[in-house]
């Protein structure tokens, strides 16, 4: 009986110090990973403190992509490392630490010296694409994984080249990946003791990988926010030089009462208006409408009306000045851009509006009919638009007409910014509500008939945001 409490004592000790030893080596492996994910965490905590003084300080894409690399390969202890950056369905090397192997075959008859071999290499992988899905890191493009190669030398998804300095043991290849936007896919080859790569160094590349994608983003946003405020200067300037193109004060006559409505849909706009005194009893009147909008519309507009003015101030009919405005500007502008204008000549003495249209909003005037009662009605005309035709053919289809312009009668010439403003329903204003608006302000002076007009545009379109244009130029006969 003794024995045999003997021996459960002993098999109780032996037992008791089996578990130690395996507690003990299960601490120590604790410890040692505890120790890897510390070391990993001030790995990625140092690329993330280098990244963001980098992008503070301005750094280029191509800057960041080599502080990346730099850490990839100093971190897991790599040979070389390498990003490449998805470029629509293609993969492209963008930057490159030591002599990383190409992934794509070399021109056959490939050959160079041994104290350029890096430069070499370098050109060779950047002067290369890889498709997306092709190979390793097409692979690792198209699915948005990370992969851990420990043996890479029989591997098919890379390409082996007969260069023992060229040779790939192992590689890890992880995703720059932000949200769902695939930005690259950075790589690291061959560990420099001549082992493999361990889990630990694949999760250092996870982590670099995924502050480099958000590093990359945040540079993406800056430098988006920098071209903005270059562009906000831009359309500032812009629009003060039209602004300073346009009428700062209307003419004043005793019996005829100018004025005009101007709000661009954006900073600067692709609408024109004009006022000016040709003589002591003639006045050229104009408003213009050029496709698109924006900086290059507002420079057609102003190169539009310098040459406006030095034509009309001749004295020249409306056809002729439209017909050679038509020559100058055709010349000035794309084949794809066009202008549409009215050009019209007020003589207060002969109480006359003489009006020639190239292609524009038809003209609205509140005239008096046979039997004396005042009416609006839209005048028309022939005429193309400036810039689209040689001129024989716009002399051809433009025409010039003249009408009374007495006591209490009202022409208003405007853009497509009026009559196609929509309402939530997609209905546009129209020129019936336009007409009808005219008629029911007629009493009103000029800077009023606008005002009134286009709060009833507004209260129409229910409060959506303005689409293009607006402009009206009013003219009353007090």
């Amino acid at each position: 009986m003794f024995v045999t409490a003997l021996t459960a004592i002993c098999t109780l000790l032996i037992f008791a110090w089996v578990c130690s030893m395996r507690w003990r080596k299960w601490a120590l492996k604790l410890d040692e990973e505890q120790r890897a994910r510390e070391r990993e965490r001030e790995i990625v905590l140092g690329f993330m403190h280098s990244y963001v003084e980098a992008v503070g300080e301005g750094v280029s894409r191509e800057e960041l992509y080599r502080i990346v690399a730099h850490s990839a390969l100093a971190s897991t202890g790599a040979l070389s490392s390498c990003i490449f950056e998805v470029r629509g369905n293609e993969l492209a090397a963008v930057a490159v630490e030591g002599l990383f192997p190409p992934q794509t075959p070399l021109p056959r008859g490939t050959s160079y010296q041994i104290s350029t071999r890096a430069r070499f290499i370098e050109g060779i992988l950047r002067s290369q694409k890889i498709p997306s899905g092709k190979g390793l890191l097409g692979e690792v493009a198209s699915t948005g994984e990370g992969v851990l190669l420990c043996d890479a030398r029989d591997d098919p998804r890379l390409v082996h080249i007969d260069d023992p300095a060229l040779a790939v043991r192992c590689m890890i290849a992880v995703p720059i990946r932000f949200k769902n936007k695939m930005i690259a896919v950075l790589a690291v080859a061959n560990s420099a003791d001549g082992g493999t790569f361990s889990g630990n160094d694949f999760s250092i590349a996870m982590g670099i990988a995924e502050q480099a994608a958000l590093a990359v983003h945040n540079l993406e946003l800056i430098e988006a926010q920098r071209a903005k405020s270059k562009m906000d200067v831009d359309l500032a300037l812009a629009s003060s030089i039209q602004s300073m193109l346009l009428p700062k004060k209307m003419p004043s006559t005793p019996t005829v009462d100018f004025s005009a409505l101007y709000l661009p849909a954006q900073k600067v706009g692709g609408d024109l208006y004009d006022v000016f005194a040709i003589d002591e009893n003639r006045y050229g009147v104009a408003v213009a409408d050029v496709s698109g909008k924006g900086v290059a519309a507002s420079l057609i507009m102003a190169i539009c009306q310098s040459n406006l003015r030095h034509l009309a101030r001749s004295g020249i009919s409306p056809v002729r000045v439209l017909s050679g405005l038509n020559a100058i500007m055709r010349e000035e502008m794309r084949r794809d851009m066009f202008v549409t204008m009215i050009y019209a000549i007020v003589d207060v003495a002969e109480e006359t509006i003489t009006i020639a249209r190239a292609g524009h909003e038809l003209p609205l005037m509140l005239r008096r009919n046979a039997d004396g009662e005042l009416v609006a009605e839209f005048l028309d005309s022939g005429g193309m638009a400036l810039g689209m035709a040689r001129e024989k053919i716009f002399d051809a289809a433009i025409e010039e007409k003249t009408y009374p312009f007495g006591k209490d009668e009202i022409l208003v010439l405007y853009t497509d910014g009026i009559t196609e403003a929509a309402n939530r329903s997609g209905a546009q204003y129209g020129s019936e509500r336009m007409a009808q608006s005219l008629d029911d302000f007629r009493d009103r002076a000029s800077v009023e008939i606008n005002e009134r007009i286009f709060d009833r545009v507004l209260l129409f379109t229910e409060g959506s945001p303005q689409s293009d244009d607006v402009t009206m130029l009013t003219i009353k006969h007090r």
